[in-house]
């Protein structure tokens, strides 16, 4: 695991783009600030060329979806591709709703995805699995959750992130496990809007999709993981609060006390 990495996201501070949900745009805003990024937020396609050229890389997030956002994204993901910008998609609520289930597929064949980052549900949804989603919550199912997120990222050609109490990554051959975090994470309804641009600001100085996705996934849980730990009466309220101080003050070394990955 590259480490290392934190300490030039920070130096090189890239811009990362995102095509944020309007119910958490501000979270996601101050976690990317926060961790030593610089975010900007767009929906409008008149500005899209100008903002994707300057970005080192973009998240798309549809957790609010309308037919304007999704001329805006295909606007978006074409002009990324054109400028060798790295993809980073968030699939929200694809497992609950056909709608966006469609929608997502035909973008994600249309379009070169360096990683999608779901819950369990969504990606298995994606995956073509049989799996009960709730809503934006993963909802349950007995499926082998490594075969699901391999096979996931088999069928995209990309790297796939399933969220959960453990984070399980595969680029389709690759398969890695980050096992810290804390169970407030579901109690905050951003946490995985955060963890998804997060990521993206790693893509943006990982040479590796794969890699990118396990230092985020990674800093993002132990960043969560040392609140609870140093604030053990945390409620959902102030964790959130925490949360946004610890993923700035988080240091390598701390990160390599506690992290649990294989």
């Amino acid at each position: 695991m590259q480490l290392e990495l934190l300490d030039k996201l920070r130096a090189e501070n890239p811009v990362i783009f995102n095509i944020a949900n309007f119910v958490t745009v501000q979270d996601v805003a101050n976690a990317v600030n926060a961790i030593g990024a610089s975010p900007i937020m767009s929906n409008e396609v008149a500005e899209a060329e100008e903002i994707v050229r300057m970005a080192s890389a973009v998240a798309v997030n549809i957790g609010c979806l309308t037919k304007e956002q999704i001329n805006h994204i295909k606007k978006v993901e074409d002009l990324a591709r054109q400028y060798n910008k790295p993809i980073v998609f968030d699939p929200v609520a694809v497992g609950a709703v056909e709608y966006r289930y469609k929608i997502t597929d035909k973008l994600l064949w249309a379009f070169h995805t360096s990683i999608i980052r779901g819950n369990i549900g969504e990606i298995a949804a994606l995956g073509g699995f049989d799996w009960s989603s709730k809503g934006i919550d993963a909802g349950s199912g007995s499926g082998d959750i490594d075969e699901i997120a391999m096979k996931t990222a088999q069928k995209y050609h990309c790297t796939v992130i399933a969220s959960g109490p453990t984070d399980t990554i595969s680029d389709g051959k690759r398969i890695a496990h980050i096992h810290n975090g804390s169970p407030l994470f579901k109690t905050h309804v951003g946490s995985g809007d955060m963890l998804t641009s997060i990521v993206t600001a790693f893509t943006a100085v990982a040479n590796d999709p794969f890699e990118a996705a396990q230092i985020g996934a990674l800093v993002f849980s132990c960043a969560g993981q040392l609140v609870v730990q140093e604030h053990p009466n945390v409620g959902p309220g102030t964790f959130g609060m925490y949360l946004m101080d610890y993923l700035y003050k988080v240091k390598a070394a701390d990160i390599e006390q506690i992290a649990d990955f294989d």
